[in-house]
């Protein structure tokens, strides 16, 4: 009896995991250019989803983002980036001038979405499951550039503070450990 607990249980973990795997690519977003949109059409890639900023000291980041975006693109590896205002008022801007900045300063061509609040009651649904309760690395998002790590199954696996430069060791290792075959 007790063995058939544990693999009902087992049965009941799993299910929940890939229940929040398929929600997280479920999620309703809008593009930069305010489409509807959602992580659908990256199913079966390596996300690396971060809340970006147009007037932050790390903004700068966007650079190594989008070099780490051309580098492992053809192995599987898409980087996404979520404008946010949270922070000081660091992303004030409108879509479109959002989407003009990353353009013409840095150069990105990764996927931007529309504006999110990533804290609080306001909180988009894609961060309270990347950072809300349910989430295996809870909690607040410290400030612009903060990063999730997400594998082909959906699942998060790790989560990088706003000042891990996506160029880091710590950051390379991970992408290149998920994209492992």
């Amino acid at each position: 009896m007790k063995k058939l607990m544990q693999f009902a249980a087992l049965i009941a973990l799993m299910t929940t995991i890939t229940t929040q795997a398929e929600s997280l690519y479920q999620t309703p977003l809008k593009d930069i250019d305010g489409h509807p949109a959602s992580l659908e059409p990256y199913k079966g890639k390596v996300m690396l989803i971060v809340n970006v900023a147009s007037k932050c000291g790390l903004t700068p980041q966007y650079k190594t983002l989008e070099a780490a975006y051309l580098k492992y693109k053809d192995r599987g590896l898409v980087v996404l980036g979520f404008p946010c205002n949270q922070f000081a008022g660091q992303e004030p801007g409108t879509s479109e001038t959002i989407k003009q900045f990353c353009t013409a300063e840095y150069n990105v061509t990764f996927p931007l979405f529309e504006k999110l609040e990533v804290n609080g009651s306001g909180r988009h649904p894609l961060y309270v499951q990347l950072a809300g309760k349910d989430s295996p690395f809870p909690g607040d998002i410290k400030w612009n550039f903060g990063k999730f790590l997400v594998g082909r199954d959906g699942k998060i696996l790790k989560r990088f503070d706003p000042r891990t430069a996506p160029d880091s060791e710590e950051v390379t290792k991970a992408i290149e450990e998920a994209l492992k075959p």
